[in-house]
């Protein structure tokens, strides 16, 4: 059996009047991402982890910002179209492993949402997909509210 890892990590400011998006769901806060899709900084870690892994590029090569198409797309399409790429490789996902940074608001009682959103979308179970999330500790821009970011680690197998 082949394995292959990928890790990815995005950043995003945080601005208001925008809508906050994390793992495919949709949460309540002042403040949303700041960014030409929906901006979800959790799906285009796992995007970027998932071609990563596979030498296929990053998300702003396959979906980049200068395209009229991705603007203000669900990251859930992104998500699956870099999917796509994986399985017409050959490859299948094992498992995701994932962390969100941001001082607020408290995401963990949106993960079995988020978990759920992913596995839908990624044909696995939820308990494949790991979400945890922290804070920087009042430090820096995740620190002083004005973004967040998120790191996603993945597993892929040859099927």
């Amino acid at each position: 059996m082949s394995y292959r890892i990928g890790f990815g990590v995005d950043f995003h400011q945080l601005a208001e009047g925008r809508e906050l998006w994390l793992g495919g769901v949709q949460i309540p806060h002042t403040k949303g991402s700041l960014g030409h899709s929906d901006a979800d900084v959790l799906l285009h870690a796992i995007c970027d982890a998932l071609l990563g892994a596979l030498n296929l590029g990053d998300i702003g090569q396959h979906f980049p910002n200068t395209d009229a198409a991705y603007k203000d797309i669900d990251s859930k399409v992104l998500l699956q179209q870099s999917y796509a790429l994986v399985k017409a490789k050959g490859y299948r996902l094992v498992n995701i492993d994932s962390t969100v940074c941001l001082e607020a608001p408290k995401i963990m009682k949106y993960a079995v949402a988020m978990r759920a959103a992913m596995a839908n979308v990624l044909e696995v179970e939820a308990d494949d997909i790991s979400i945890k999330a922290t804070t920087t500790e009042l430090m820096g821009f995740v620190g002083r509210g004005e973004g967040l970011m998120a790191y996603a680690t993945v597993l892929l197998e040859k099927v």
